[in-house]
């Protein structure tokens, strides 16, 4: 474990969440297992992370009761029915678009199921986050959404906003600095409503699992 993971961790329990630390791909899997029991209620935010981690083949397992809102054949009325469920249920797996070395979580929602589950809800947030996603700070995290997790997200899901075809967002055409919220009028952004973690009230409620190879965007 290089330097900067040790601070980030530190910082991490320091405003009342779990970091853990996982060198390789290949263990990550055998970690979340541990932590998972029979039966219990998962519910996850799309991740191209929890996918190249393994993770997400591991909660869609039959020992328990995954709610997969992108399942093949999903109605309507079943994918509402799965965001109902994400606020009581036992898990809740995602990533995060960045992890400061100050400790904290910066996630950009177009919709916010996402930012909400992470903020309140299910029991236990667990975070898949590959060492690619730590930033010095939080104006270097949002500049990481707006060159990096924005435009490659809306490129994976088919979205047409201009940033999948720039590259980044249209706001750093006008300057190296922009705001938080500057970008585009596109009426499916992504980047629509933000959350940044810091000190949570409840200890361990959220556990980020650091990997130190590159994981998602």
């Amino acid at each position: 474990m290089n330097e900067r993971i040790k601070r980030v961790i530190t910082a991490l329990q320091k405003n009342n969440m779990e970091g853990i630390y996982i060198p390789s791909i290949n263990d990550i899997v055998k970690t979340v297992e541990a932590m998972l029991y029979p039966n219990c209620v998962i519910t996850a935010g799309g991740s191209v992370s929890l996918k190249e981690s393994g993770v997400w083949d591991l909660i869609n397992r039959e020992d328990y009761n995954f709610y997969d809102r992108n399942r093949e054949g999903i109605t309507e009325d079943e994918r509402q029915n799965v965001f109902k469920t994400v606020i009581g249920s036992d898990f809740y797996f995602c990533s995060t678009n960045a992890l400061t070395e100050n400790g904290e979580l910066i996630n950009v929602d177009g919709f916010a199921n996402r930012i909400a589950a992470i903020a309140f809800g299910p029991k236990k947030v667990i975070m898949v986050v590959g060492a690619n996603k730590i930033v010095k700070d939080l104006e270097e995290g949002f500049l990481r959404v707006k060159k990096i997790a924005a435009p490659k997200n809306c490129v994976r899901l088919g979205i047409n906003a201009p940033c999948a075809k720039l590259g980044h967002c249209v706001s750093l055409l006008k300057t190296d600095t922009p705001s938080i919220t500057d970008g585009c009028d596109f009426e499916r952004r992504i980047c629509a409503n933000y959350l940044i973690s810091g000190r949570q009230q409840k200890k361990g409620r959220i556990t980020v699992i650091i990997c130190g190879e590159d994981l998602g965007y």
